[in-house]
């Protein structure tokens, strides 16, 4: 179809004398872009430099469609660009953070309140061990009913208290999700603090190779909590975050174990740029694959604050799944490396947990 219009046009233009062609130069521009939006109903685009005929000399090239584009995707490299397939989680609404003076999101209201208790259990590498455990409103009524269950870690220096301490330096967890049950805004679920002091690593780990933290959570951490309550024992029923060095749970732990975890939470948190390029090396296999948006629930979720000291390594670690086209949630707040912000974080992101569920 291209060649008889190609022919048309030349002859058209060899028809006419140097002024009028001159004087029908822009109107030749439009002839022949319509000739390439003609030839656009095969698919293909045909690329020439003027002067030259591409059936003689080969210089044609072809711009492939999405579908064959998304066919044609190698495992293990970022995707060229294309059309993303429909996801089989649709993207949620994220809810907006709180203003940074707003403490009522955490206030103890007169709603029904969960309890926490704290437990012990000796790790297999023969530890002895502490967790507190959120347990909803209304889970010693109904004796029948199992829940999701949020595993939430705490940052550098600290241990399982800090995410339930009533306290400026603490996370209020247990009144977020209270008051976020009563008013419809999350499901009821259960939330594991543990320590993981000691285990956890801001090294990125090569997948089947488990650091120690994520031996104890598949080992001794999701098996005391599936055993000892009322779990729903699916990957879709767990999610995963942690703030500051608790963040690289979620990456090291969490993204390598997708058929353990559901949702990938990450407050104030990314790799060392001298540990990008480890990282970068060690998932490029898992980011890669075609379906890798089919195995997250939720979009990955980065949240740092503009003055905090993990901002840029935040932002270049999320850089990494770009590359690969995995949906994600970047969230920019006031404020810096600090409580104010992983409460309102705990707050924002427990709204959009569980999905299915609700």
């Amino acid at each position: 179809m291209f060649t008889e219009f190609k022919k048309l046009f030349f002859q058209f233009r060899t028809g006419l004398n140097p002024i009028a062609r001159a004087e029908n130069k822009f109107r030749s521009v439009f002839i022949l872009r319509a000739l390439i939006v003609t030839s656009l109903a095969s698919e293909i685009v045909w690329a020439q430099v003027p002067g030259s005929d591409p059936s003689a000399t080969g210089n044609v090239s072809t711009a492939p469609t999405n579908r064959s584009a998304a066919r044609n995707t190698t495992p293990g490299r970022p995707r060229a660009n294309r059309a993303p397939a429909p996801p089989r989680n649709p993207v949620p609404i994220l809810p907006a953070l709180p203003a940074p003076n707003n403490t009522s999101f955490y206030a103890s209201n007169d709603v029904p309140h969960g309890r926490m208790e704290m437990v012990h259990y000796k790790s297999s590498a023969g530890v002895d061990k502490q967790m507190h455990i959120y347990l909803p409103p209304g889970y010693d009524a109904d004796t029948d009913k199992h829940y999701p269950v949020l595993y939430l870690n705490h940052g550098g220096g600290e241990n399982d208290t800090h995410w339930s301490a009533h306290q400026r330096q603490g996370g209020y967890a247990d009144l977020i999700l209270d008051n976020l049950i009563a008013s419809g805004k999350a499901r009821a679920m259960l939330i594991a603090m543990p320590n993981t002091g000691g285990v956890v690593s801001g090294t990125p780990t090569k997948l089947g190779e488990d650091d120690p933290c994520t031996q104890e959570y598949l080992k001794d951490i999701i098996p005391y909590v599936d055993g000892h309550y009322r779990t729903r024992r699916n990957r879709e029923s767990r999610a995963v975050a942690g703030l500051s060095m608790g963040g690289f749970v979620t990456l090291n732990t969490g993204l390598t174990h997708l058929e353990t975890f559901g949702e990938l939470y990450v407050f104030s948190s990314g790799y060392w740029p001298d540990q990008l390029p480890a990282f970068q090396e060690n998932i490029k296999s898992l980011l890669g694959a075609t379906n890798i948006n089919d195995k997250f629930r939720m979009p990955i979720y980065f949240a740092a604050g503009e003055t905090d000291i993990a901002l840029f390594n935040s932002q270049k670690t999320l850089a990494v799944f770009n590359n690969y086209g995995v949906r994600n949630f970047w969230v920019l707040s006031s404020n810096g490396h600090e409580w104010l912000n992983w409460r309102r974080y705990l707050y924002q992101t427990a709204q959009i947990m569980f999905p299915d569920d609700r």
